[in-house]
């Protein structure tokens, strides 16, 4: 599905930070089918741009060195949209966040701000100009969801709910451990999922965080060639009523994220 425009609060845009480029961007390849486009960006940092039929579809860049000395592995970063990033930035605090990154000008595309929730978890943000974010959605190696994974469930939703101005559902159904998973929404449509952490992630020491989900043709054979290829399954595949085929994958540089194969009919 392609997008021209996102709502203040939906997911628009994610991007891989990796400790080997060139390996991950093979790897995404590989499994849905990417190809390329590399702008540099300066200090020797290229910043690959993931193309689905010549749409852009999320990015790859190599960590900073900031991060990979804090010890933080690689990750997938999630982008919500917003009308005025200037006017968010002056909520995240008051909301209890922590702005991490100031109000960055990318050029002519857009406007970015890094927050950290009042949970721990980090989020970014992107007030569109010339680019929207993903011009495609929901098709075979593009974003299709996003969701967090917070220590407080109710604290994380009135932190969202208030900085964006929009809706939590809290009539969804229960996460595959019994818990309860509800989504935010903007104008009646879901936007993101929220869930407390899984106990085993938070036994491994994971902190609360955004995972992000892409659309596949067929979430079995998606996941053996991510094995062939060295990524680990965490979780599935795994069908759920209404949700179709889903499952967590780390890719051979250790980021995590998952698949989705919409069900049948």
């Amino acid at each position: 599905m392609k997008v021209e425009s996102y709502k203040q609060g939906m997911p628009c845009w994610v991007d891989l930070s990796t400790t080997d480029q060139d390996a991950a961007k093979e790897f995404y390849s590989q499994i849905f089918g990417w190809e390329y486009q590399d702008i540099p960006m300066g200090e020797g940092q290229v910043y690959s741009i993931a193309r689905i039929d010549g749409s852009d579809a999320g990015a790859i860049f190599t960590q900073v060195s900031q991060e990979a000395e804090a010890g933080v592995p690689p990750h997938w970063n999630v982008y919500l949209a917003v009308d005025d990033i200037d006017a968010i930035a002056s909520k995240v605090s008051d909301l209890g966040g922590t702005v991490m990154v100031d109000e960055l000008d990318e050029d002519d595309s857009g406007r970015m701000l890094v927050a950290q929730d009042p949970y721990g978890a980090f989020i970014s943000f992107w007030q569109a100009k010339e680019n929207i974010g993903a011009e495609v959605r929901d098709e075979h190696g593009a974003l299709t969801w996003a969701e967090l994974l917070t220590s407080d469930q109710e604290g994380s939703e009135k932190f969202y709910s208030e900085l964006l101005g929009i809706d939590v559902d809290k009539e969804t159904m229960p996460t595959p451990e019994g818990g309860d998973y509800h989504m935010l929404t903007v104008d009646g449509m879901p936007a993101a999922g929220i869930m407390v952490s899984p106990p085993h992630l938070v036994e491994m020491g994971v902190p609360p965080h955004w995972e992000v989900y892409f659309n596949v043709d067929d979430a079995d054979a998606v996941v053996e060639n991510a094995k062939s290829m060295g990524a680990q399954v965490m979780f599935g595949p795994e069908v759920l009523p209404m949700v179709g085929t889903f499952a967590v994958v780390q890719d051979p540089q250790g980021a995590v994220f998952g698949i989705q194969q919409a069900p049948a009919g």
